[in-house]
């Protein structure tokens, strides 16, 4: 449906289920570039890059009422590949909007 640029640290999909995902790799996200032992002035800014790269990163998944919590304890997953990503996506895209439980469990069952 939509997609939306974050920053040049990541990006968003709405898709027609209602759902959609964020996946961000940004100094702030669970990622390589995590980094929280600097002051927040003194971080790299993607948006100065013209090119930000990650191994990994962090995925949240929205409905039209917040975010859906995914990650057992926590409301992201962090530190994922560029193929668990796309399960994640594909999981997410295909969704009925009515079973959000469904989907969560899914993701669950990827063991990411």
């Amino acid at each position: 449906m939509t997609f939306v640029a974050t920053q040049n640290k990541g990006f968003g999909m709405t898709f027609d289920n209602g759902f959609t995902i964020s996946v961000q790799w940004g100094t702030e996200n669970y990622c390589e570039h995590k980094n929280l032992d600097i002051d927040f002035e003194d971080l790299p800014n993607p948006k100065e890059e013209n090119r930000w790269e990650s191994r990994n990163a962090e995925i949240a998944v929205f409905n039209d009422k917040g975010i859906v919590p995914i990650g057992g304890g926590d409301q992201v997953i962090g530190w994922l590949s560029t193929g668990d990503v796309a399960k994640v996506i594909a999981i997410v895209s295909s969704a009925h909007p009515d079973n959000q439980e469904e989907m969560v469990e899914e993701i669950n069952e990827l063991k990411i």
